[in-house]
């Protein structure tokens, strides 16, 4: 029996399909979906894996954090566990009567060690059996009957180099978290994440948000005037002094002119732009482009996923920027000749030549992302599409010719004080007519000559001042962490997203929290390797060896491990500053205004419980509080509620989207509102409103104890909870929950 395995069950499927002409058996082994053919040549069997099979981790012994020190983490044995039952069960029992492998996962690092990780299950059952390597970058027909025709033998030191990542990060995060997060206190599911490539990633946040706070704005001036032209079209011309710096220097140029006065034309000059084609996209590229139409990084890898699976793109992890020789680049143009794209793609064959353009980087494992078959508007959702069309555009701009714009450029005198206008027109669109994405306007000026005089018909001031760095994007940042060497293509969008779900970050662009701050300014303290890419990007080079074969994985790994040995030396010598720095820093993170009744701080805190209110730092002074929704981050903004005096609150759940809860007592005030108002529809507004929990109808002995037991203790508590998140610790029906609530209003 000869078993092809694939990295997914979708690419399984999809592979079958191709190579026996949808002519297999859907057959369940082990619990798991797979093919089977029976062909000349034998049994053949497929089926998917769901990317890593297996994991690796410390010994239970190792997960008490109170027992056992975090730097025990850097030499401690590894173990490798099963993520996925029955798959292994299936690979097991497959394996056993294989007489043929065929590993068939991605063609990259992490595809490497996937199919590695389940080649060695199987050898365990069957050390005998014969195995292969095939490589693709489309799940097309041709594709993969080239890949099947072809194959090659697995790559170990590709395998091992994934492997090495994994070993490494998991040490470095596993062990500086648990130093981190004690130290600071901050411990179950507020645990402080740290990371080899996330903390340095971090830290290039913090340092743009520091820029901005420490800019000093500087004021400055704008001049201009709208003369109107012989046509009688109205258009604006600018002082040549593009920013005056001194008010003084502006009035004197104000005293000169007047509106009435002639503007007369001193200077034309037409010339023409040439605006080349853009290059083929590779991840960093696609991520841009996919962010600047309103993608996240991850959601734009998700959803390129989608589409590589399913056969409609090419692979979309890959740093090549240069179409290779071996693609047919005219007949992947002639797949659209029908469909949404077919006048673009019957403009592009005219051509009797297609010369692509080339980017700067060029690598062999896979070439840029391109379209790899036609597809649908109906063949998938509207955010699949948007990405799809933006694949085929880009493929298709990169053949086609450079636009060119008509530039003019004029200048004019108004009583002795030089203006400027310039105008812009595109005139052939080249590309653009392809790819038609963030496109610049057309500036257009009304026709004028040399020696032309227009009337003024209005002078303006404008006052401005100069504004601090703009903060990253995620398109931004990816390219500036493949530029410094942190992370790779396939994992730099998932960092993003883990700095955002450990609440580092909030907003796009990225804006750090006070959390954040209070950790990068630990670390560039007290360890400043970790908030530095030099040691990252000279671990990823060294993973590059171990890939080409240059170098053993264990010689990395010990380095990997003396490089931390170092780190820890620098924590231990200033364990209590690094205690008291974090410290300080997150009781910070916490404040949400100021108190209006009694002036102190509000803040995030807990009741004996465990239930979350914002209260304020004078009780027992001051008893002002307000409800805390109970579960998710709480990530404090810097938008501030004027009528209140509190920072504007972000809830950050784990798979959800954020929820912008806003001004908490502006957020309290409208839910009081509501509810009020609910109760005057249904005619009950005058009922007292309970004073204790048993005082609410259907709330007993029993039940009563189930609500404190969830850390719900008083009416108030209780109304401000979330009645899904209650339903859950409790068993008790949301519906009861929500008719709870409203008796209280």
């Amino acid at each position: 029996m000869h078993l092809i395995i694939a990295e997914k069950h979708i690419a399984a499927k999809r592979i079958a399909s191709i190579l026996t002409s949808d002519k297999t058996k859907h057959v369940r082994v082990s619990g798991v979906d797979t093919y089977e053919y029976e062909s000349e040549d034998g049994k053949k069997v497929f089926m998917g894996l769901s990317g890593h099979i297996v994991k690796l981790d410390f010994p239970a012994a190792y997960n008490n954090w109170q027992k056992v020190e975090a730097n025990e983490l850097i030499g401690a044995d590894i173990i490798t566990t099963s993520t996925q039952v029955k798959i292994v069960a299936a690979l097991k029992k497959l394996g056993k009567t294989a007489t043929k492998v065929t590993i068939a996962t991605d063609y990259d690092r992490e595809g490497e060690l996937i199919g590695v990780e389940a080649l060695d299950i199987i050898r365990q059952v069957n050390p005998d059996v014969v195995f292969e390597r095939v490589h693709y970058s489309a799940i097309t027909p041709k594709a993969i009957d080239d890949a099947f025709s072809n194959p090659v033998d697995v790559d170990f030191n590709l395998a091992d180099a994934g492997h090495s990542r994994q070993v490494i990060d998991l040490v470095w995060g596993a062990s500086l978290t648990r130093y981190i997060s004690l130290s600071a206190g901050r411990l179950g599911k507020m645990f402080l994440s740290v990371g080899r490539v996330q903390s340095p990633t971090l830290s290039l946040i913090v340092e743009r948000e520091k820029e901005r706070e420490a800019f000093v704005p500087k004021a400055y001036w704008e001049l201009s005037a709208i003369l109107k032209s012989k046509s009688g079209e109205e258009f604006i011309v600018e002082h040549h002094t593009k920013r005056f710096w001194e008010k003084a220097e502006l009035d004197a140029a104000m005293e000169k002119i007047a509106v009435g006065d002639n503007a007369l034309v001193t200077e034309l000059t037409t010339s023409e732009k040439i605006d080349k084609q853009p290059t083929p996209f590779n991840t960093t590229e696609f991520i841009s482009a996919a962010s600047s139409i309103g993608f996240t990084a991850s959601n734009a890898m998700r959803i390129a996923e989608t589409l590589y699976t399913n056969g409609y793109i090419s692979y979309p992890r890959t740093d090549n920027t240069v179409y290779p020789e071996s693609l047919e680049l005219r007949a992947l143009i002639e797949i659209f000749k029908t469909g949404a794209f077919k006048e673009y793609a019957l403009k592009l064959l005219e051509k009797k030549e297609l010369v692509p353009t080339k980017g700067k980087k060029e690598t062999t494992d896979h070439p840029p992302i391109y379209p790899a078959s036609l597809a649908k508007k109906s063949d998938m959702n509207e955010q699949e599409w948007k990405l799809y069309e933006l694949v085929v555009r880009r493929f298709f701009a990169t053949f086609a010719d450079p636009a060119k714009w008509e530039t003019i450029r004029s200048k004019f005198d108004i009583k002795g004080e030089e203006f400027k206008a310039n105008g812009a027109r595109l005139v052939v669109p080249g590309w653009r007519w392809y790819y038609h994405y963030n496109a610049p306007e057309d500036r257009l000026l009304p026709e004028l000559n040399e020696g032309d005089k227009l009337a003024v018909q209005k002078i303006e001031t404008e006052a401005k001042e100069t504004q601090p760095p703009g903060r990253y994007g995620q398109g931004r940042l990816i390219k500036i962490m493949e530029d410094m060497g942190l992370g790779t293509k396939a994992t730099r969008h998932e960092i993003i997203s883990k700095l955002y779900s450990r609440a580092y970050v909030h907003g796009n662009p990225l804006q750090p929290t006070k959390t954040a701050v209070a950790v990068v300014d630990t670390l560039e303290k007290f360890a400043s390797t970790m908030s530095r890419p030099d040691m990252t990007s000279k671990l990823e080079a060294d993973m590059d060896r171990i890939a080409e074969g240059e170098i053993p994985e264990e010689e990395v790994l010990k380095e990997s491990r003396e490089m931390l040995e170092l780190v820890f030396r620098e924590l231990e010598e200033n364990k209590e500053d690094i205690t008291e720095s974090l410290r300080a820093g997150l009781r910070e993170d916490k404040i949400i205004g100021i108190c209006s009744a009694c002036g102190s701080n509000l803040m995030v805190m807990r009741s004996k419980r465990g239930s979350r209110f914002i209260g304020c730092d004078g009780y027992p002074g001051c008893n002002f509080a307000l409800p805390l929704p109970r579960s998710g981050q709480i990530v404090v903004t810097d938008k501030l509620c004027e009528e209140h005096g509190m920072y504007h609150v972000r809830i950050i759940n784990a798979g959800k989207r954020p929820w912008n809860l806003g001004c908490p007592q502006c957020n309290f005030l409208e839910w009081q509102k509501s509810q009020a108002e609910e109760k005057e529809k249904q005619g009950t507004d005058n009922k007292e409103r309970p004073k204790t929990i048993n005082d609410i109808s259907g709330i007993g002995k029993v039940t009563a104890e189930k609500l404190a037991d969830a850390g719900i203790c008083s009416v108030d508590e209780l109304c401000a909870a979330d009645a899904v998140e209650l339903a859950k610790v409790t068993s008790i029906p949301v519906k009861k929950i929500r008719n709870w609530q409203s008796e209280i209003v």
